[in-house]
């Protein structure tokens, strides 16, 4: 293969994709948990004041998922230069790590969200829902860091692509 097949002008469009897969689609998980969450929390609020500070964990994780999009969204773009060749299979990689930390951010944030507000709402006649509340919680937030990881594993396999022979 020639090196302008390895590296078509049009490669980093895919590396791009990624940036974008893991920066929205995490944040959109994100603040759908957030909302949904502190939904919960508002209406926890209106009757029991004193529960608001413990009832902020379902944001704070929803928070977390953001940050793991950021680090992966920054990652990528660092390996994506003008004055550098880029490779399709760096593409493709960068792609594919996108969106693994971007789908799983989302589905995190979703399931934070969901539980997040019911247990907040439980929390208010019973308070032995709280540590039950925080386990799924943490369940819920490793789907996010799966994703994570899977993204740094597949972010260190681009330094094996290259574009002449």
């Amino acid at each position: 293969m020639s090196s302008s097949e390895l590296c078509p002008p049009w490669a980093p469009f895919f590396g791009f994709g990624g940036v974008a897969s893991a920066m929205i689609l995490s944040t959109v998980g994100a603040a759908y948990g957030t909302s949904k969450a502190g939904i919960g929390i508002a209406g926890l609020g209106t009757f029991r004041p004193d529960l608001i500070m413990k009832s902020l964990i379902p944001v704070v994780m929803s928070g977390i998922i953001a940050v793991y999009g950021l680090v992966v969204s920054v990652l990528i773009a660092g390996n994506i230069s003008p004055s550098e060749p880029y490779a399709l299979f760096a593409g493709f990689i960068h792609l594919a790590a996108g969106l693994a930390c971007g789908l799983t951010g989302l589905a995190a944030g979703y399931a934070i969200g969901i539980v997040g507000d019911a247990c907040v709402r439980a929390y208010l006649y019973e308070s032995k829902v709280f540590v039950s509340m925080v386990l799924i919680l943490i369940f819920a937030e490793v789907i996010g860091l799966y994703g994570l990881i899977v993204a740094l594993i597949l972010n260190t396999q681009v330094g094996d692509a290259v574009c002449g022979v």
